[in-house]
């Protein structure tokens, strides 16, 4: 047999080009120094900020810190197994955490794994733990309230929808009560609640979901838990990781609720990371990003805009597509989206009669709309809402002073973040008065405009008397002769003071809550003595459900005191009080 050198080499030459090895390159660096939880490795030239890295045995850490020579690394998990000179691997995966309806009903750690022993999360979405918080047009004003079921708060310092308010005050005097009593009034409201525990004893955070879970609370919640036995790199992301899992409902058009417990404790877990990582110390030894670092999170809480668009009939909106465009080529935002949508659609089905329309006056113009609205039902379009717009995510920080001083670097930054704040006080706290809200310094700025009318009707009136009462209350500890009117509005204060108290794991619905305050206010508890009126507002919803059940219902559907509602409460309190003394005589 005769070898032919040519055909050798041609053999030869098709395996090499047709030689594919797929060559798996990964960026590799090493350890270089490693303690507390904090190590830096050299060799990582592209990571980036807020990357995941991996160490030997499946030990994954974060990227905080990008300097010219190396990168400090925050180790997520024990980190003495990790030793100078080992090799650490990009994963080229910034932080995320998985979101979606499968997380209610949950309990999960910092990085979304359930610890609550009831198996892996069914689901496969992730999203990035930062995320940017969404712009001005994409936000709306504050107008739907977020009831907490607390008479005090709901009355006085009112909450809405997508707004920030901070609940602070010093340890023990009742900031989570009022966090946990605001998710369990959410029941039947269509908010998704999220309850982020952190640098909190496990017993506490066990004993929260206890509770939630007697309420019935957790079939619409998620508890994010850092422990104050975790390590400080889980404890500074946790209220990422829960605003992140929030924020996958606003973006699909419903409601969620976040409460940071507390947000002082994150600041201590971010200082202690900082410090580790050589970053210059500030004020309190807080380095000079500590505001950013709240600030960032709580910008993440917005009343979404509703996306309104000029479509086919028939035709399918893509939900939640940001790239979507109507028939007109635009997307309506705002707060008259709904009314821009109608007039390019009216402009599309007859543009001659839209124009006149726009140029006729106010009176011709009522008369044109009905024409074009007419023509616009029998025409190929219509006006849809992206089902997936104008959700929302509110979010009720809880930051803990030390004794009372709300001037401190924390508490002021976290203060000019939000949108009010609740003030929590000892000494009211051990005077009976629970929850221990000191009304004087706290501030709600937008929620009024959610307030519902009739509520609004009785508070401006509320907070007036109040407002005396604690002036006349401070004169007349040195006066020992009081003319009648002085007396009258001790005694009238006294009262109304009495009826804001409420017992924990107890929210009210809000028709009731307008009942009790319009008694106080309109007099028809002056005639009783402070002691028996927790038995009066007791008794005295008992009686107006058993005389006029549809009361509530009708209270809450009119939202507003007219004449007739009006009417109606005062036969019932003027009823009731007759029988009051009566069975009180018995």
């Amino acid at each position: 047999m005769q070898l032919r050198a040519e055909e050798i080499s041609q053999i030869i030459r098709k395996q090499i080009q047709s030689f594919d090895k797929a060559a798996l390159v990964t960026e590799t660096g090493t350890v270089l120094t490693v303690g507390d939880g904090i190590a830096r490795v050299y060799g990582l030239e592209g990571a980036m900020a807020s990357e995941l890295v991996e160490f030997p045995g499946g030990l994954f850490g974060m990227v905080l810190n990008l300097e010219q020579d190396n990168v400090g690394v925050a180790i997520f998990g024990e980190a003495t197994h990790v030793k100078e000179g080992d090799t650490v691997k990009r994963t080229g995966r910034i932080a995320d955490v998985p979101v979606g309806e499968a997380l209610v009903g949950r309990v999960v750690n910092s990085l979304g794994e359930p610890i609550d022993g009831k198996g892996p999360l069914d689901t496969k979405l992730r999203r990035r733990i930062e995320i940017k918080a969404p712009g001005i047009i994409e936000r709306q004003s504050v107008h739907e309230p977020l009831q907490t079921g607390l008479k005090a708060i709901d009355s006085m310092i009112p909450i809405g929808r997508g707004q920030r308010e901070l609940i602070i005050g010093d340890r023990q005097t009742g900031k989570t009560a009022v966090a946990v009593d605001t998710i369990i009034n959410q029941k039947g409201q269509n908010v998704y609640c999220f309850y982020i525990a952190i640098g909190q004893k496990q017993s506490t955070v066990a004993q929260v979901v206890d509770r939630l879970t007697s309420f019935g609370a957790m079939e619409y919640t998620t508890v994010v838990s850092a422990g104050a036995s975790e390590l400080a790199p889980l404890q500074f992301i946790a209220p990422y990781t829960g605003c992140t899992m929030a924020e996958y409902f606003r973006d699909t058009g419903r409601h969620a609720l976040c409460i940071y417990d507390d947000l002082s404790k994150q600041a201590v877990a971010y200082r202690q990371l900082s410090l580790l990582l050589r970053r210059p110390p500030g004020r309190e030894a807080y380095p000079g990003d500590v505001f950013y670092l709240h600030s960032r999170l709580l910008e993440r809480a917005a009343k979404l805009s509703q996306r309104w668009f000029v479509m086919k009939k028939g035709a399918d909106l893509p939900a939640g597509n940001r790239d979507f465009r109507g028939e007109d080529g635009k997307v309506h935002v705002g707060p008259e989206a709904k009314k821009f949508a109608m007039h390019a659609a009216y402009k599309l089905v007859d543009t001659e009669a839209f124009d006149s329309f726009d140029k006729a006056d106010k009176a011709d113009k009522k008369k044109l709309e009905e024409q074009l609205s007419k023509k616009l039902e029998e025409s190929n379009y219509e006006v849809k809402m992206d089902p997936h717009s104008g959700g929302s995510l509110t979010a009720l920080p809880v930051i803990e002073t030390q004794a009372g001083d709300v001037s401190a670097y924390i508490p002021t930054n976290v203060i000019s973040i939000t949108d009010g704040q609740m003030f929590l006080e000892t000494d009211l706290f051990y005077s009976g008065q629970r929850p221990a809200l000191n009304v004087g310094i706290s501030v709600s700025r937008v929620g009024g405009n959610a307030q519902i009318k009739a509520m609004k009707q009785i508070a401006g009136s509320l907070r007036l008397d109040l407002a005396q009462y604690r002036e006349q209350a401070a004169f007349a500890q040195f006066a020992s002769d009081l003319d009648a009117a002085t007396r009258r509005q001790l005694e009238r204060g006294a009262r109304l003071t009495e009826i804001l108290k409420q017992g924990q794991y107890a929210p009210l619905r809000v028709s009731k809550q307008i009942a009790i305050i319009y008694a106080g206010t309109n007099g028809y508890l002056d005639e009783f003595p402070v002691s028996s009126l927790g038995r009066y507002e007791t008794e005295m919803y008992d009686y107006m459900e058993s005389q006029d059940p549809k009361i509530w219902e009708d209270i809450e559907t009119k939202k507003e005191l007219d004449g007739d509602m009006k009417k109606r409460l005062n036969a019932l309190l003027e009823g009731f009080n007759k029988k009051f003394v009566a069975d009180k005589k018995n």
